[in-house]
């Protein structure tokens, strides 16, 4: 026999489920210090500028 289960329960539990896992995202995306973004920029802007110098002119 099957195990009976609630299905408003298991329908909340699903969206806590959902909601971690964006909040996890967000955390990861919007959780870094101004610090941090601007080391993350600059070594962007750095590697963007060496791959610039080493392209060939045709």
């Amino acid at each position: 026999m099957a195990e009976i289960i609630n299905l408003r329960r298991a329908r909340k539990a699903r969206a806590r489920d959902d909601a971690a896992t964006n909040a996890a995202a967000n955390r990861a995306a919007f959780g870094r210090t101004k610090a941090e973004r601007e080391a993350a920029r600059a070594v962007e802007q750095r590697r963007d500028s060496l791959l610039d110098g080493a392209k060939r002119d045709d």
